[in-house]
This record gives structure tokens, sequence and C-alpha cells, in this order.
């Protein structure tokens, strides 16, 4: 099965790791989302399971273990289980309810089409995912290409789903309020970083070599399940905003830089080849003392331009804030300071009214006992 290929990734990456999802279980029992995670990773695990039970019973002691092709068949369906549970792990995300009644639909869709995918997946024709070898359980003749027919629509119906699921937290983004927006932007931070690292895989086309592997695998993965622990027990929710700021500057100056880098290079050694008639490691050093000549000036840059990009607002109050700072030391008129105190405050924080109140001074202690 073509899907299997695809998934492989995911399931190495669901195979113990429940740490995460465990602790919000625990501590949110009530929510079914941590549960929804456990079982995602269960079902990776079974299948991961499914392989070794085969690979042990058929070639490292054969004959040791009852039915294996059988057996890691059925193991083997734990790909469907995490395939079809992928879609609720967006649509629940993060009340551990739908965003509104018109995703039921979306919600059952799922269900249905999940049961009939395990269903009929013990019984596709030809070789299975799980090793070199015949499905036992698989039906030939019309009665085989009709299911894989069927699978092939089935799974096309899940992926729409998932695509459906992911644009549900878009809608569920606009209607939120201030902490569910946060929690949705810490996962959707992680996803973007998820989906990066998937990118990364399918441009490389290949595994990493050794623990490079394993390494690559746990900083994709890992996110992923710290954003949804962090976005559930709603612990520091509000770093997330540094963290985008951060990422948005520092992945901007790193790309910037590598272009000047590299640019400069080549444009110095084809200086050098017109001058000289060969290269000069000139270049590389001339070229690495201008990236770091131009690194702070070009951070500030890039800071300021992603604040009123994508900050607008707190840029704008961080500038009032500012000038009336500025202001602060020369005002000597308490009545103007005041009306400048209650504008700042209007145009940073916004509230619904604003009033200054002063409190009057005491009277001296010795007019007290004189009257």
């Amino acid at each position: 099965m073509g899907l299997v290929a695809g998934t492989d990734h995911l399931d190495r990456g669901v195979h113990g790791r429940t740490d995460t999802r465990g602790l919000v279980a625990s501590r949110r029992p009530e929510n079914p989302y941590g549960w929804l995670w456990l079982g995602f990773g269960l079902s990776g695990a079974l299948s991961q399971l499914a392989g070794s039970y085969s690979a042990y019973a058929l070639v490292v002691e054969p004959n040791s273990l009852p039915a294996p092709l059988t057996v890691s068949r059925v193991l083997g369906m734990g790909w469907v289980m995490a395939f079809m549970l992928l879609p609720y792990l967006l649509l629940l995300f993060p009340t551990g309810r739908l965003p509104s009644r018109r995703w039921r639909s979306v919600a059952w869709t799922v269900l249905a089409a999940g049961a009939v995918l395990l269903i009929i997946g013990l019984f596709i024709p030809g070789k299975s995912d799980m090793g070199p070898f015949e499905n036992p359980l698989g039906v030939g003749g019309v009665v085989g290409e009709a299911i894989v027919f069927i699978e092939d629509a089935v799974v096309f119906v899940l992926f729409i789903a998932i695509v459906l699921s992911a644009l549900s937290l878009v809608f569920r983004y606009r209607r939120a309020g201030g902490i569910e927006r946060q929690q949705i932007k810490w996962f959707a931070y992680a996803g973007i970083l998820f989906g990066g690292s998937l990118v990364f895989s399918a441009i490389l086309g290949e595994d990493l070599p050794g623990v490079w592997d394993d390494l690559f695998e746990t900083l994709t993965f890992a996110p992923l399940y710290v954003a949804v622990g962090v976005a559930i027990l709603k612990y520091r929710l509000y770093d997330i905003d540094l963290l985008i700021n951060r990422t948005l500057v520092y992945g901007s100056l790193t790309a910037t830089l590598a272009l000047v880098y590299v640019g400069s290079i080549v444009v110095l050694q084809g200086a050098f080849r017109a001058l000289t008639g060969q290269e000069s490691q000139l270049a590389v050093v001339a070229s690495t003392l201008a990236i770091a000549a131009l690194f702070n000036p070009l951070r500030r840059r890039v800071q300021a331009f992603v604040d009123r990009r994508f900050y607008r607002r707190k840029y704008d109050a961080r500038k009032t804030l500012e000038a009336f700072s500025t202001k602060l030391r020369d005002e000597t008129d308490l009545d103007a300071l005041n009306d400048d105190l209650v504008g700042v405050v209007s145009d940073t924080m916004q509230p619904a009214h604003v009033s200054l109140w002063l409190r009057p001074d005491p009277p001296p202690r010795g007019s007290e006992t004189q009257e």
C-alpha cells in the first residue's frame, strides 16, 4: 500500500514518545484530547510491533511465534488507527470539543471511513506492508480489485477530512478569545516546524546516517508534543509570541546573511580570477568579515521590520511609551502631564474607559496637633 511508505516517518515519530501525552491525560483527564494522543501513539507502536513480530518469527527464530503473517497483518492495521485519529487531533484541539455543530459531519465521516478502512484493510491482496510476503488474508479476483478501489476512495476521503480539520483551526482561531488563541498559536507553530521537517525529508529523499536520523526525528516530533502539553496545561502560553517573533527575525536574518555570504564570495572570486587568473582565500575571509560587520545592524533592521509588519500594535505601543518617557523628563505642567498619561494609556492598553485619580497629599502632622 503506497500510503504506508508515506506514514513510516510518522509511525517512527509516534512510537515510544508518550511522556507529554500521558502528562496531559493525567493532569486533564476530563479533556479527551490527551487520551486521543495516547491512542495515536499506541497505534504507531502497534504498527511498529507488526514488523518486529514478523521479522522475529520468520527470520530470527523461525516458528517461535504463532501465525506470524496473520498477526503481523492485524497489528499492522495500527497505521489505519493513527490515520483515523489524526483529523480528531485537529478538530478537537484544544478544548476536546468540536468548533461547532457544523463540524459533526466531518467527525462522523472520519469515523465511518476509518471503520471501513479497518475492515477492508485486512483483506487487501498482494504484498504485505510489513514485509516481503503475501497478505495471508488477501482476497483475489474481482472482489480483491473492488477492495483496492474502495480502499483508495476511503483514503482520499480521509485526506480531505484532514485538510478540513486543519481548516477548522483557522475558524476556531477567528472566534476564540485570548487564551484559546495562544493555545492555537502554540499548535500552529509546532505544526509549521513539523511540516518543514517533512518537506526537508522529502527533498533529502533518504534517511540521515545513523544517530543523526534519530536526532532529526526527535527534533521533528518533540516540539509538537511540547506545544500540545504547553497549550493544554496552559503553562507559559504567552511565550509563543516571543518564539514566533524570534523565529521570524533570526530565520530571515540567517537567510539574508547566507545569500550575502554566498553572493559576496562569488563576486569576489570572480574579481580575483579577472585580476590574477586564480581564486583566492581572501574572498572567504572578506565575506566572513562582512557578515560579522553586518550582523547587528541587519538584525536591528529585520527586527524593526518584523515588529512593524506583524506586531504593529505592540510596535506602536512601544514607540508611544518611548515618546512619553522622553517628554516626561521635560514636562513641568502637572495638568498637561495628566492628559498625556491618560492618552498614553488609551493608545497602548486601549481600555473601554480610563480616568486618572491622584491621591491628595496628607496634611502635615503638626497641623493636626495645632487644631
